[in-house]
């Protein structure tokens, strides 16, 4: 994780994290592999000590606000990755309905043999970019970053009606899709 000086140093602190698809594919214009992403982050927050304060997922990218109870957040992270990465590439081989199957897999397996790491398909960009939120300020530019992002993209007007993100959580009385780790 640390290979351009980006590492998790406190495993016990709030970090704003983003993970992107190889060549920024937008594979997350599809509910089916959306939702792989928020049934492991409910996974991960139910059985890994995965603490969720914000979350976003765009067209080919996560953003996500997050520690740890009781447990590593590197490991789980990693974890992560590599359920998602699996499961994701195994419902676009599987998806008969998929029109740019071919053309995600030759990415995606192009991109695993380029990397010593990967048997096969790499579909994470390598790097999460870590940030540790260690003040107020940090934790409020974020969260807002994260929120208006998919109004920035222009995919909604107003960030509480973006299905993929926490905030309709941080925005009105309503809950979301996962439960949040309001940060005190």
């Amino acid at each position: 994780m640390g290979e351009n000086g980006y590492q998790i140093k406190d495993q016990e602190a709030i970090y704003f994290i983003t993970f992107a698809t190889v060549q920024w594919v937008d594979v997350f214009t599809r509910k089916e592999y959306a939702d792989i992403v928020v049934e492991s982050l409910i996974y991960c927050k139910t059985n890994k000590g995965l603490r969720i304060h914000a979350w976003c997922i765009m067209s080919n990218h996560l953003h996500l606000i997050l520690s740890a109870s009781d447990s590593n957040l590197s490991d789980t992270l990693r974890d992560f990755k590599k359920f998602t990465s699996n499961n994701i590439i195994k419902a676009i081989k599987n998806n008969n309905h998929e029109s740019r199957r071919s053309w995600m897999l030759w990415i995606f397996k192009k991109a695993g043999e380029e990397n010593k790491r990967n048997k096969d398909y790499q579909f994470w960009q390598q790097e999460n970019h870590p940030v540790e939120l260690s003040t107020n300020e940090m934790v409020d530019q974020r969260l807002n970053y994260l929120h208006d992002n998919p109004v920035r993209s222009g995919a909604v007007r107003s960030a509480e009606k973006y299905v993929y993100s926490s905030a309709i959580d941080y925005y009105t009385t309503e809950r979301g899709l996962i439960e949040i780790d309001f940060i005190e």
